[in-house]
């Protein structure tokens, strides 16, 4: 009795203090709630009870507050302080990607008839094709929202009735209901090359043709996870798009442009149009395949462990990419690589810079990024970095976790997903500048890599937990490592690209 009638009178600002760190932490009543069942079920609150705690009509137990502790990975004193939190606690409201712009100063040159002149010129003396433009243009999009696309997430709910074990059989049967017609034909991997000479095995797996039939290469019969994956878009276009004049084909292999070779580099509005159907229909796809509460949910219970794929039956790229989408952290990136330095896929809600370009290689690209040094590893299982880059100035910590895997036709690609921990250092009280440059010194004086030295690690682990997301528990027992996007701009001390 003692100890609650003393929580009642610490509690002036607890409500208020835990609605904060937990907006702060971007997670919603549910996710809090969530975890508190994994810390202790007896003790964890309601939604509804949680909801009260915040807005002050009630007030936790102690061994409630104990759970909150062990979740926010708080001293059971900051709850019950009776100084309020400063205002700075509270997130920025809105989505607003990590990548930033440049001032379109002066604003007339930036006039949409003046870009309409100007941008295919600059297109044809640069190389880039109208396709590779649309693919930029609807990345930035992308990313600016980083992946907050309702709409779709509705479409999806709704013809999926938000089931994440969808099998064959459940796309089968949707596939029809959408008035689509199946055929599958036969067609063996052929070699294409790209632009700059290297040769990779192509596939087409899936097309569609008017009015209603959906054709699918009979190889699928035996990767249900590749075959889910081209149902569903196919499923999304039907849903999303007019069906006639479609022009949707799937392929696997390779790098884009190698089986696409561009004949006029002017933009043409049809191709943007249809690269943008393009996008609406694969991110409809992940939606389908993993509805966004309950993939949110289960990737919860698993850490955000990379094997999930295995357990739906679904590509480890669906999994990886619908991670930066349900995640309540938003500061993402996802790489796709193919060699010698090719992006097939790119997502950078985080700001995270390019370590090579999708639409050109480039000549000194840094050899220390995780998905550099996953292409050479022996291991076939993920594995996680951390990796310390200048960003406009500023060291970021970023952790990530990479895993080899072969496309259907046998290509070897790395698929990347990762996240900025300064926001999350930020978050708990813990100054992101002063920790990720005690890092990067330490790195710079050991040669580029460094362990995590303990005092710091007891922080980053505590983030980790926060997070929780497994593999950067996994990071933070590796090396910590420097990178930089160009050889140019390395920073270690001597360089890895200094000649004699």
């Amino acid at each position: 009795m003692k100890k609650s009638s003393e929580l009642m009178r610490k509690s002036h600002f607890l409500g208020t203090k835990i609605r904060n760190l937990r907006k702060r932490n971007h997670l919603t009543l549910e996710d809090l709630s969530a975890r508190c069942i994994r810390v202790d079920p007896h003790t964890a609150p309601s939604v509804s009870y949680l909801s009260m705690i915040e807005r002050g009509k009630r007030t936790p137990s102690s061994d409630m507050l104990e759970n909150f502790a062990e979740v926010f990975q708080k001293p059971l004193s900051w709850f019950l302080d009776t100084d309020p939190e400063p205002d700075a606690i509270t997130p920025q409201k809105g989505r607003s990607g990590g990548i930033e712009g440049m001032a379109l100063e002066p604003n007339f040159l930036f006039s949409n008839d003046i870009l309409q002149i100007a941008i295919p010129e600059m297109l044809s003396q640069t190389g880039i094709s109208g396709r590779q433009f649309a693919h930029l243009l609807i990345r930035a999009h992308q990313e600016h929202h980083q992946n907050h696309f309702p709409d779709l997430e509705r479409a999806a709910d709704e013809v999926g009735d938000k089931n994440l074990y969808l099998s064959v059989e459940d796309l089968m049967m949707l596939i029809k209901k959408q008035g689509l017609k199946l055929n599958w034909f036969d067609e063996v991997p052929n070699e294409v090359m790209d632009d700059s000479g290297h040769v990779f095995n192509h596939l087409i797996t899936s097309y569609f043709e008017e009015p209603n039939v959906v054709h699918i290469n009979r190889l699928l019969e035996k990767n249900s996870a590749r075959l889910k994956y081209d149902l569903a878009v196919h499923i999304g276009h039907s849903v999303l798009h007019e069906l006639k004049g479609l022009r949707c084909v799937l392929r696997t292999g390779g790098f884009n442009t190698a089986v696409l070779p561009a004949t006029d580099t002017t933009p043409n509005a049809q191709d943007i149009l249809t690269a943008w159907h393009d996008f609406e229909s694969s991110f409809f796809a992940g939606a389908l395949l993993c509805p966004k509460v309950a993939y949110r949910q289960l990737l919860d219970s698993y850490g955000y462990e990379i094997d999930i794929h295995q357990h739906l039956n679904i590509s480890p790229s669906v999994a990886m990419r619908r991670m930066t989408v349900v995640s309540p952290y938003p500061h993402w990136h996802y790489f796709d690589a193919y060699l010698p330095g090719k992006l097939k896929a790119v997502y950078r809600g985080n700001g995270i810079p390019l370590p090579w370009g999708n639409m050109r290689s480039v000549e000194d690209p840094c050899q220390h990024w995780a998905v550099f040094r996953k292409f050479v590893a022996q291991s076939q299982q993920s594995s996680a970095q951390l990796s310390i880059l200048n960003v406009n100035g500023k060291p970021h910590l970023y952790c990530c976790e990479s895993l080899k895997v072969n496309d259907l036709v046998e290509n070897a690609h790395v698929l990347c997903a990762g996240i900025d921990l300064n926001p999350a250092i930020d978050a708990q009280g813990i100054s992101a500048d002063e920790v990720v440059q005690e890092l990067q010194a330490l790195c710079i004086k050991q040669g580029g890599a460094s362990v995590v030295p303990w005092h710091l690690k007891k922080q980053l682990m505590s983030v980790a937990k926060i997070l929780n997301i497994n593999w950067i528990d996994r990071g933070i027992n590796n090396d910590v490592r420097v990178i930089c996007t160009r050889g140019t701009a390395c920073p270690r001390q001597p360089s890895c690209y200094e000649t004699g």
